[in-house]
């Protein structure tokens, strides 16, 4: 948060009032990652996560003389920003991928259809948003699995309230007495919310992914060849790197294919203006992630997709190609075209 300007020839009242507020935007802004961190999985889109800690803050600021410290800042703060996500909560529609809308269609017989709105869907993040740069290995081990797009998908299964105590409870291992006092209830109704969170969750049975660890040296040329056979468009090369239950799914249209054969087909087929695409690294959703640039006819080449990838048993179990680059592309701090 930005600290106001201080010149020399302010009062000495003036000065002691600015440092004050100087110093309340350095601790505010110290809790700002785990903060959208904890608004993305509630909110399941990076941009309004982005969105509703900056009205964390804003609050912060202007209620900050009501805070008594019986609580601390971090704990004050998390209220804040649970009651910011509830009231963006409250009567939408819970956020989904293509694959929860309907089934896969084949390849050779698709209908696009419609894009739908950017709120029918999880939103990538980026990882630098909502991950600590450094911390305990467990937990930020924690943290990436937390924001894998499945996981996330899985939370807007769950009401609101109930979304809030999982994330807080499994996630960021608060005390059941922590999140009672933080949601104004008791201990048994958050150990009540608690269990009927985690059987949804169970029900979904949410798909299981390696996490993404860049000392994995399997994960590491895995990665190495996907980008060798898709940069060469090389579908024999590609299919022999995909899990038999693989997707391919491109928000913001409903449309996913499924299985090795099918993937080929698209690509080979209403996808084929793809080839001769560059893939560039970037850190989303702890997943491997790439900006796919197809060659654009007047040269060079053109932002095309964010594509999220999900590895599993030494295979690629999902493509995720979200196609809207105009707001993908800056988000992730990738130009739009490459000379």
């Amino acid at each position: 948060m930005t600290s106001p300007v201080v010149t020399n020839d302010q009062p000495a009242g003036d000065l002691a009032a600015s440092d004050q507020q100087a110093e309340l935007g350095d601790l505010l802004d110290r809790h700002r990652v785990e903060l959208t961190g904890y608004c993305y999985r509630m909110l399941g889109s990076g941009f309004e996560a982005e969105d509703a800690v900056q009205e964390t803050m804003l609050r912060a600021w202007r209620f900050h003389d009501r805070y008594d410290g019986r609580a601390s800042l971090r704990s004050w703060l998390y209220r804040i920003a649970t009651n910011v996500c509830l009231d963006a909560l409250e009567g939408r529609k819970r956020r989904a991928r293509p694959m929860d809308l309907g089934p896969a269609q084949t390849a050779d017989n698709f209908a696009l259809g419609e894009p739908l709105p950017d709120a029918a869907w999880v939103q990538p993040v980026v990882d630098g948003q909502v991950l600590p740069p450094s911390g305990d290995p467990a937990e930020v081990a924690v943290a990436r699995e937390s924001i894998r797009l499945a996981f996330v998908a899985a939370l807007q299964h769950l009401p609101p309230r109930q979304r809030a105590v999982l994330i807080l409870r499994e996630v960021l291992r608060w005390r059941a007495s922590e999140v009672a006092e933080l949601l104004d209830t008791s201990v048994a109704s958050v150990n009540s919310a608690l269990q009927r969170a985690r059987a949804t969750l169970e029900a979904i049975d949410v798909t299981s992914a390696d996490p993404m660890r860049v000392d994995d040296e399997g994960q590491q040329k895995l990665l190495a060849r996907y980008v060798d056979a898709f940069e060469r468009y090389d579908m024999d090369a590609l299919v022999a790197l995909l899990h038999e239950d693989a997707t391919l799914s491109m928000p913001p249209y409903a449309l996913w294919v499924h299985g090795p054969a099918e993937i080929a087909t698209w690509m080979s087929g209403p996808g084929i203006g793809c080839a001769g695409s560059l893939l560039v690294p970037v850190e989303v959703n702890g997943s491997p992630a790439f900006g796919q640039y197809r060659r654009d006819p007047a040269g060079g080449h053109v932002a095309f997709a964010l594509q999220v990838i999900e590895v599993a048993d030494g295979a690629v179990t999902a493509i995720n190609a979200f196609l809207d680059t105009e707001k993908m592309f800056p988000f992730a701090g990738l130009p739009l075209r490459r000379d």
